[in-house]
């Protein structure tokens, strides 16, 4: 599939990538069947300490923690234990009487924001901004900051609980907007199972598909594997310690807040796990996740006309659809990059990146760890040297 022309030139992008200073260093695997077809590494997981990336690195996840809450969601939804159309305020009491802000005034919501709201991200609920909405987002995450080291660290159900309260931006299902909506689901998840979000994803998804290293903190015994975070200084990189969305960054304790929208870290081959089981149908190795009818809702677009044109100014996504915490290729032609019909996947803020293409069997994935990164150049040049030679 990939000649020794193509692994050249990925090795010679990234390595540019690097040499500019665009990131430290990554790691990336390509499957095809669910087998591995190309695996590559290069730079540092830790300038100071000359820490070369190695393939058992840990990364944080950021928002592709999403896909992974998604699935979680599915589990619940194919066992009956919740309706997509139920809403969050049966599970969030912070969700009862909700407001909107509607030309500076704040009205009361035509409808309560539903789950199926909070999949497709057209619930309200944003992640910042000058808006109502967004400053009350932004207090609300600055508050769990201030708690998250102390001794009474806000958990996720009285997190979302006090999210509920917050402005909405727009009334639930009239549009689409980037948000906060999965850490809500990961609440719901906890209430309606009974266990800790981080303790349902470790029985249901991680224990039976070997994700070792996949959960929301890293025990020290493998924290000398977790890569360092770099942000750009004026062209240079430099080291990024702060806490962010919620997220402690050293990843040294437990969190009470186990955030569905950004707290997981994971390797490279862990995901790969998660990323073959979808592309299996909801199966990995003899172990059933998820069944192949819930998997191909999940990985299916479920924008309507004004929701699609509220996404569609994401510009770097053009092509693309969103449902179910992930984006979804609907058209080919229009899209910035080389790509297939149905391919879905989602990245996050420190530039980890899933791809999975159902049709091919093909799954790429990309693993660094830098601020305001999301998919950033080098990932779509990456993907357009294997999306060729396919």
């Amino acid at each position: 599939m990939l000649g020794e022309v193509e692994i050249s030139q990925i090795k010679k992008a990234l390595r540019a990538s690097i040499n500019n200073n665009e990131l430290a260093g990554a790691n990336l695997l390509v499957l095809k069947n669910g087998k591995e077809v190309f695996y590559h590494e290069d730079g540092m997981a830790d300038k100071e300490q000359e820490i070369a990336i190695r393939r058992d690195s840990i990364f944080r996840l950021y928002s592709m923690s999403k896909p992974v809450t998604a699935a979680a969601v599915m589990i619940l939804l194919e066992r009956g234990e919740i309706d997509l159309y139920e809403p969050v305020s049966k599970y969030l009491k912070g969700f009862k009487n909700q407001r909107v802000e509607i030309e500076g005034k704040l009205v009361p919501v035509e409808r309560e924001v539903m789950i199926k709201d909070l999949l497709s991200m057209t619930s309200g609920l944003v992640y910042g901004g000058e808006h109502r909405a967004g400053r009350n987002t932004e207090a609300l995450l600055e508050e769990i900051g201030k708690r998250l080291l102390g001794e009474e660290p806000m958990g996720t159900v009285e997190a979302m609980n006090k999210l509920g309260e917050c402005t909405l931006a727009y009334q639930p299902g009239t549009s689409w907007d980037y948000g906060t909506s999965a850490d809500v689901l990961g609440a719901i998840v906890e209430v309606v199972s009974g266990k800790s979000f981080g303790g349902f994803l470790s029985e249901e998804i991680f224990q039976p598909l070997g994700m070792k290293d996949t959960g929301f903190w890293v025990p020290e015994e493998k924290r000398a594997r977790l890569v360092k975070t770099y942000a750009d200084n004026n062209g240079e990189l430099v080291l990024y310690t702060e806490n962010h969305l919620g997220i402690i960054n050293s990843m040294d304790r437990e969190p009470a807040f186990e955030s569905g929208g950004a707290g997981l870290v994971s390797t490279i081959d862990d995901y790969a796990r998660f990323a073959t089981m979808l592309i299996n149908k909801g199966s990995l190795d003899g172990v059933q996740i998820l069944r192949p009818r819930t998997v191909e809702y999940l990985t299916s677009a479920n924008l309507n006309t004004w929701q699609q044109n509220n996404f569609n100014n994401w510009i770097t996504l053009s092509g693309h659809s969103y449902g179910n915490l992930m984006r979804v290729m609907i058209d080919c032609s229009k899209a910035g990059d080389l790509g297939f019909l149905g391919e879905y996947g989602w990245d996050g803020w420190l530039g980890a990146y899933f791809n999975n293409c159902p049709n091919e069997k093909l799954t790429f994935l990309f693993m660094m760890q830098k601020t305001d990164s999301g998919t950033t150049s080098i990932t779509r040049k990456l993907r357009n040297i294997v999306f060729s030679a396919i």
